[in-house]
């Protein structure tokens, strides 16, 4: 007789057990799919700050070639500060689109300046901004791959039970909102 009491409370132990052990895992996932995408928006963040560090240098440039082109300069410093400024992915977005036509306009002028386009200073620069548009693209699709499984994890059974009890929310994606935008930068001088 003393078996049944036993066998009752192992029982027990393993319903109230696999519940427990399945919310842990769920909530862990979903803490790790968080961080994920925080780390993601860090990797997109070091890389705009590197574009920022290089649009004064690059002004500068084509200030020494192009002095009366200054609504341009605004623009681009204008630009600029709004992607520095940005708080949130929704104002990040809006800002590069901003700073895509505003680099677009400054290639534009440039363009007019044979002297600038063999600039040694110039092709580094341009060369430089090559590299780091490539690592913008590379970051922001890893974020949004990152939110897409988060969001996903959210929003599906069973776990979306675990998240909505411990607050979690979905993300925003890092798109560009203007179909002009979508086209990449272009910084070919060589023609």
């Amino acid at each position: 007789m003393l078996g049944l009491p036993i066998v009752a409370c192992i029982i027990i132990v393993v319903v109230v057990a696999i519940p427990v052990i399945l919310i842990a895992a769920l909530y862990n996932g979903l803490v790790q799919l968080r961080n994920r995408v925080n780390n993601a928006w860090s990797q997109i963040d070091v890389q705009l700050r590197k574009r920022y560090d290089l649009i004064p240098n690059l002004v500068e440039t084509v200030k020494g070639y192009a002095k009366h082109e200054r609504e341009v300069f605004e623009k681009v410093t204008q630009a600029r500060q709004m992607g520095i400024s940005a708080q949130s992915v929704k104002d990040q977005s809006a800002a590069e689109n901003m700073i895509a036509g505003a680099l677009k306009s400054l290639f534009a002028v440039a363009e007019a300046y044979p002297e600038l386009k063999a600039s040694e200073q110039f092709m580094k620069l341009q060369e430089s901004l090559n590299g780091i548009e490539s690592n913008i693209a590379y970051a922001r699709q890893f974020y949004n791959d990152s939110v897409m499984t988060l969001n996903n994890k959210i929003q599906t059974f069973p776990s979306n039970i675990v998240a909505s009890l411990f607050n979690f929310k979905t993300r925003e994606y890092f798109e560009i909102g203007e179909p002009a935008a979508r086209e990449p930068v272009k910084v070919d001088f060589s023609k």
